[in-house]
């Protein structure tokens, strides 16, 4: 019976237990105030859409700042984005086109395949850099080679206009140092990004598949023409 008595009663003993006055036995379990007003500070979600969009195209033009004035910076990798190389990619398909090898039918690059030609080789350069052992994630790639573009299609923004004075041996010339410069900005502002999330013993092959990307997209603007 007194088994049974101690098994109704578990917490029995408990009442002889008694506390010190110096333990406190209340408290508040309500949230401070100003950790709410701190992390409304950062809160975009009753940002107007005008704020929202003018910074997003500010963080857009310092990516461009930076690849015109490359140097060994995490700004295009930390905050990275696709609406710089969306836009550019754009562009460049849309300068391409109206070339004399459309209008003859002989497989001018479309802007279908401009698009293409730009997403999927970035995909592949990025693709062969993580299994090279970069330390670089897949979007950062896809946003520092595609932004990278810039000074080929400024170049061919300016092929375009040398062309409409004709397509002589002048021109020709003008168009390949303009194309070659362009070229060798590309390659050179996207390796400034890229050199240090690679093993220092393998960038020359991530360097090489970036090279042909750019030099892939510098032969179609240095032959592109204008059509009769």
């Amino acid at each position: 019976m007194a088994a049974a008595d101690e098994a109704s009663r578990p917490f029995a003993g408990l009442s002889d237990v008694s506390i010190s006055e110096d333990i406190p036995v209340e408290g508040d379990i309500s949230v401070p105030m100003g950790s709410s007003r701190r992390d409304d500070e950062f809160s975009t979600l009753d940002e107007p859409v005008k704020e929202t969009i003018l910074r997003d195209l500010r963080a857009v033009g310092n990516k461009f700042i930076h690849v015109l004035y490359p140097k060994r910076s995490s700004a295009l990798l930390r905050d990275w984005d696709l609406w710089g190389p969306l836009l550019l990619c754009v562009t460049l398909a849309l300068l391409l086109q109206g070339g004399s090898a459309d209008s003859d039918d002989q497989g001018g690059p479309q802007f279908a395949e401009v698009f293409v030609i730009i997403w999927f080789g970035s995909i592949i350069i990025t693709l062969n850099s993580k299994l090279l052992g970069g330390t670089i994630s897949f979007f950062q790639s896809l946003c520092v080679l595609g932004y990278c573009i810039m000074p080929l299609t400024v170049a061919m923004a300016v092929c375009r206009i040398v062309l409409v004075g004709g397509s002589g041996p002048v021109s020709f010339g003008v168009r390949l140092v303009v194309v070659t410069a362009s070229f060798g900005w590309s390659t050179f502002a996207s390796t400034a990004f890229l050199a240090d999330s690679q093993p220092a013993n393998r960038k020359a092959l991530v360097v090489y598949p970036v090279f042909l990307f750019y030099f892939v997209i510098g032969w179609m603007v240095l032959t592109f023409s204008p059509a009769q």
